[in-house]
Parts: C-alpha cells; structure tokens; sequence
C-alpha cells in the first residue's frame, strides 16, 4: 500500500481536497487533528506542555490550541522543541495507522509534511496551492485571525513555492481550476501505479 503526502500550506485547502479524496474510498490521516489529540493522550506530551506551557494548555481533556500558539509565535525555539517531540509520535501513530487500512494507498494530511521531514517516509507527494491573498482570506474567515496573524502564521511556514517544486503532484486550489477533476486525475495515477 502506498503512502501518499498531501500538504499545503495554511488556508490552501489540504482539508477540502482530502474530502475529496475520501469520497473516493482513499483514508486519509489528519496529522494536525491527530497531533492535538496525542498531546492529550500521552503522558509524555503532556508533561512536556505542563512543562514548558504550564497546567492550563489542558483543560476538561481538551488542548487549548490558542495558549500553545500565542507562546510559540512569541518564542520559535520552543515551538522547535514541541515539533520535535510530537512529530515522532505522530509518526509512529501513523504507522499503526497504516496497518490497519485496506486501500490501494493512504494520504496523510500534513501542514509541515516537509518542514517536519516526514515526506522522507512516503512515498509521493501532492500539495494543495492557492494564492496568498486568498489563503489569508480563508483563514481569516475560518479562524477570526486578523491579517497579521494569519501571515504570521505564513511566515513559519516553508514557501509555497518550495513545497510546490518538491511535491509530484500539485493540485490549483485558486477557484479556477476544479478541484475534482485534479483529484480524479491523481487518484488514477496513484491506482495505476500500485
């Protein structure tokens, strides 16, 4: 079975294309969703949080994302040191994952597939671009992030333009394009290929 990247970064639309994917029969793991959880589910995540965000980053079983994001945007070292506990364990859930799928392939969801270097474990790529100024539109609707959080948010990014030239596949997700036909197209490549 394959093991398929999909990434893209922040307002691109990663979440709607693996909708798409979905209703294919594709799983597909949602290691933003995923990471959450294991920081609640394991105890040396949470010691971790405890640790560097204090007792309150959880609170009734539930991550407060928005204690984690405003220190971390504040001190991007630390925001190195949560990645680099996390991602290892989102690494081996996704591995466990695996093994219980039954599809030609499996996509994994990933914002930081590349910065995280988790795309060395897959075995193709598909990223999801948008222009800028529209990514900063979604994510301020969706979010009710200002302007300047959402390019913040960017800018601890890699560039788009730089996930696009690693990537196999790219998928235009600026309005013009359709987003089934370009999924139709992948998946019949994927398949062809297993």
């Amino acid at each position: 079975m394959k093991r398929i990247g999909l990434t893209g970064g922040i307002g691109s639309g990663k979440s709607t294309v693996a909708s798409v994917f979905a209703t294919l029969g594709i799983p597909c793991y949602d290691s933003d969703r995923r990471a959450k959880e294991l920081m609640v589910e394991k105890e040396a995540l949470r010691t971790f949080l405890f640790q560097h965000f204090g007792p309150e980053v959880i609170q009734n079983h539930q991550l407060q994302s928005s204690i984690i994001s405003k220190i971390v945007f504040e001190h991007p070292e630390l925001l190195e040191q949560l990645n680099a506990v996390v991602h290892p364990e989102v690494g081996n859930d996704f591995n466990a994952w695996c093994e219980k799928q039954n599809a030609p392939y499996v996509l994994k969801e990933a914002a930081l597939l590349f910065e995280s270097g988790s795309w060395k474990n897959l075995d193709e790529v598909v990223c999801v671009s948008a222009p800028e100024e529209l990514r900063i539109q979604r994510v301020m609707q969706r979010n009710g992030f200002t302007r300047e959080q959402v390019i913040a948010r960017i800018n601890n990014q890699w560039p788009e333009a730089e996930k696009t030239k690693r990537a196999q596949y790219v998928i235009e997700n600026d309005g013009n394009h359709s987003l089934i036909e370009q999924v139709l197209a992948i998946h019949q490549a994927l398949i062809k290929n297993v």
